[in-house]
C-alpha cells in the first residue's frame, strides 16, 4: 500500500484517573489531559501509515498543532481519527479530530517524517 493522502485510522480509549490533567500534571481538573490528546492523535496518524512504509522505515513526530476545545471527564469515551492529507517529500502531513459521546473536542494538524529506524537511532544514541 502506497503512501497516499486518504489514508486514515481512528483510535479509541475510554477515559480513566491516568489519562487526566492531574495525573499528568499538565492541570488541575479531573478531566482528559491535553498531552494525552496529543498523544491519542499520534498514534492515529501512525495507525493510519501502518503498512505503507517501506521495511526500516518509520515516521517521528515533528509538529502538533492542536485546538483542545472541549473537556471529557472520566469514564468518557474519546476517538481520535487522523487522515493522510498529503505528503511533501518524507514529510506527512495529517488531519486530525477527536471526538467524545457530545462532539468535537479537539481538532488540528500533524505532521510526521519518515526516517530509517536505524539510522535514526543511531542519532539519537550517537553511535
Amino acid at each position: 500500500m502506497p503512501l497516499e493522502p486518504g489514508l486514515s485510522a481512528q483510535v479509541e480509549i475510554t477515559v480513566t484517573e491516568s489519562d487526566t490533567a492531574i495525573a499528568m500534571r499538565s492541570g488541575s481538573v479531573p478531566v482528559l489531559a491535553t498531552p494525552r490528546v496529543i498523544a491519542l492523535v499520534e498514534e492515529a496518524c501512525v495507525q493510519a501509515v501502518h503498512g505503507a512504509l517501506e521495511p526500516g522505515q518509520t515516521s517521528v513526530g515533528m509538529r502538533v498543532q492542536l485546538d483542545h476545545l472541549n473537556p471529557t471527564p472520566v469514564g468518557g469515551t474519546a476517538v481520535a481519527e487522523a487522515t493522510l492529507d498529503g505528503c511533501e517529500g518524507r514529510r506527512l502531513n495529517f488531519k486530525v479530530a477527536v471526538n467524545d459521546g457530545r462532539g468535537l473536542i479537539a481538532a488540528g494538524r500533524v505532521t510526521r517524517v519518515v526516517v530509517d529506524e536505524e539510522r535514526f537511532m543511531e542519532k539519537a544514541t550517537g553511535d
